[in-house]
Parts: C-alpha cells; structure tokens; sequence
C-alpha cells in the first residue's frame, strides 16, 4: 500500500476546526490552513499539519501554565527612524500568520526602497521557512529569512550540552521563468531536522549516522534517544546557527537556553521564552548593474548561470527546490494531499478532536 490521497478540501477543513477550537481566530486558523497546505502540498513530512498542532501542544495554546502562543493576539510596530526596515513585537501571536504578513510588508518596502527587513520579537515559532521564501519568489522576488528554533536542542561544535536551536535558514530565487520553479535553498543548521526525528520515529526508521546524541552525549541512531542534536558541517553549521543565535539577540531575544522553558528562569528575574524572526526581501531590479554581455536581460542572465552550473555533464544534479517541485506536481496528479498511514491515523485524532468527520476507508490510496 502507498500513500493516502487527503483531499484538500478535508484537510483544510480539519486544520482550520483544529485552531479554532483552540480558541484562534478564524484569520489565523485560515492562514495556519494555508502553511499546512503549503508544506503538505510540497511534500514537507517535517512541518506539516501534525508536526505545527503538535508544536502548539507542547509550547503553544496547549501549554496551559506559560503559554508561548496566544490566540488572537496583536502585533505591535515598534517605531524606527529606518524606512526599509521595520521590527515587531508578536506578543506571542501565531507563528504562521505573523510570518504571512511580515513577508507582505517586507515586500512592500522592496518595492519602494528596493529591500524591506522586518524584524519580529516575542514570537512564537513558524515551521518551513522555506514556504515563505518560495511564496515570494513566485511573486518575483529574491527573499531571506531565518529564525530560532523552539528549542535550544543542538549541541555547538566541540560542545557536550544543547546551547542552539535547529535554527534554519531560507532563500528563495525567482528562477520560474528560467526553470519553471523557484530555486529555493531551506536548511536547518543540525545534521537534521527535529521533525525528522519525530517523522522516523513514527515510521520506525534509523536517523543517519553523526546526527544525534543521547541523554549520556554519545552518539545514536535511535529516534526514541535521542536528547539532542549535531551541527551539520561541525564549526560551519555551528556558524551558521549562531548567526540566527545573534540576530535574535540583537532584536531583542532572551537567552536561548530558556527558549519555550519558562520553568528554568531563575527566581525574580524577568525573560522572554519566545522565538525571533528575521525576513528580507530583495527587489530583483535592485541588484542590477544593467551591464548584462551578449544582449542577456537579467532574467536571461540568470538562467544562462544555472545552464552552466548543471551543465558540463552535471544533468544528474537536482536544483534546492526541485524536489519540493515534484512534489507539488505529484500533488496535482494525486488530486490531493499525500501522507503516509501513519500520518493519516493521526489525522484521525486531529479530526475527533475537532468534531471533524473523518473516514479513513473512504480515502483513495496509490
């Protein structure tokens, strides 16, 4: 048996009950709904539906006693003398619908100055980034955005306790008209993803070798073991972590080992627990020095560098991006969204929790 066929309109449906009877308002349970479509669509198993309702159990709306997520809350735009640039208290607003909006403004400032920054405070975590890049880059911009981590869970290079978050990075290049889809390149900084971890262990898989360690510091390749997680590329993944680590300090984090850990702030003292965002987008016509050679446009230009990288005999290589790609084209022949049985029997509780009918024989598997 393969994978299930989820209609999207079952999905959506379920979704958007699930943030609505957790008491999140109909905007921000719809645009939960479309993050959650979003990733399912391009084949993202790590931030999907289940992984984002589960985020919100543990540090969100679920966490009854500190709460990192509240419903319905407003964000606030902190003054600023810059133009380009804005900065944003969330006030632990919904990761996706403050993510959604910061990458609308940021365009908006790109089209009037060329680049727009937004910085977000006080937020309360968004999953893919790269969802958002792609969505600009299908616009025709060239986007940026990285964030911390729910968890400091990642071990620093040379290190033996979790300091760091996951902490990913995500660009998007408007490369549709060259290629037929935006080049986008998402990573997390470990060896992989938490939500990789959680996807093996539902599926019963082994996690790649150097990748993870135990309570104890040793390494695993147990998922049930796992305590905390490895930087990909030792220092340069550590590196990169950190960038997220500092950009967030600069905007007005806490310290990260408190990050979603409120219990742990000492006696008398006052911290944020939250995450930061930080998201730039880049009109294409701002970079042009419009002294492309051989009567190339810059969209020609673009195209012709991509031809010469996967030239050359290199037709194997795949494009950051592709995958994501085929899987939205695989979705669109399905005629729904694909999940394994295993994600689908947790649909099912998504669902009975939400009042949401839900019949796993009616669905259509591959």
């Amino acid at each position: 048996m393969g994978d299930y066929i989820l209609p999207v309109e079952l999905h959506n449906q379920i979704v958007d009950a699930a943030y609505q009877t957790r008491g999140f308002s109909p905007d921000e349970a719809a645009q939960a709904t479309r993050f959650c479509q979003l990733a399912a669509w391009h084949g993202i198993k790590t931030h999907n539906a289940i992984k984002a309702l589960h985020l919100d159990d543990l540090f969100g709306s679920g966490n009854k006693n500190n709460p990192g997520c509240v419903p319905n809350a407003s964000i606030d735009v902190i003054p600023s003398k810059f133009k380009a640039t804005e900065c944003w208290d969330a006030n632990r607003k919904l990761g996706q619908a403050v993510a959604f909006q910061a990458i609308d403004r940021a365009i908006e400032l790109a089209d009037t100055y060329g680049t727009g920054i937004v910085s977000v405070d006080h937020a309360f975590h968004y999953l893919w980034g790269g969802g958002y890049v792609m969505e600009a880059a299908k616009r025709g911009y060239i986007a940026y955005t990285c964030c911390t981590a729910a968890l400091a869970e990642v071990v620093p290079f040379m290190g033996k306790y979790p300091t760091l978050g996951t902490n990913p990075h995500s660009w998007g290049f408007p490369t549709t008209n060259a290629i037929g889809f935006p080049i986008v390149i998402d990573w997390a900084t470990s060896t992989v993803a938490m939500g990789r971890v959680q996807q093996f262990l539902r599926e019963g898989k082994q996690l790649p070798p150097d990748s993870a360690v135990d309570k104890d510091g040793n390494l695993t390749q147990d998922p049930s073991k796992v305590s905390a997680l490895i930087t990909f590329g030792k220092h340069k993944g550590y590196g990169l972590a950190l960038i997220n680590e500092l950009l967030a300090a600069f905007t007005g984090a806490s310290i990260p080992t408190l990050r979603s850990r409120p219990e742990r702030i000492p006696t008398g003292t006052n911290e944020k627990t939250t995450p930061n965002f930080f998201f730039q987008i880049i009109h294409p016509e701002a970079l042009s020095s419009h002294n492309f050679l051989n009567n190339r446009s810059q969209s020609d230009n673009v195209k012709a560098t991509i031809e010469d990288i996967i030239g050359h005999g290199n037709d194997d290589c795949l494009l950051p991006g592709q995958l994501e790609h085929q899987a939205a084209q695989q979705s669109q022949q399905a005629g729904g969204l694909l999940f394994t049985q295993a994600e689908i029997e947790e649909f099912k509780q998504v669902a009975t929790a939400a009042n949401v009918p839900f019949n796993t024989n009616a669905l259509i598997t591959t």
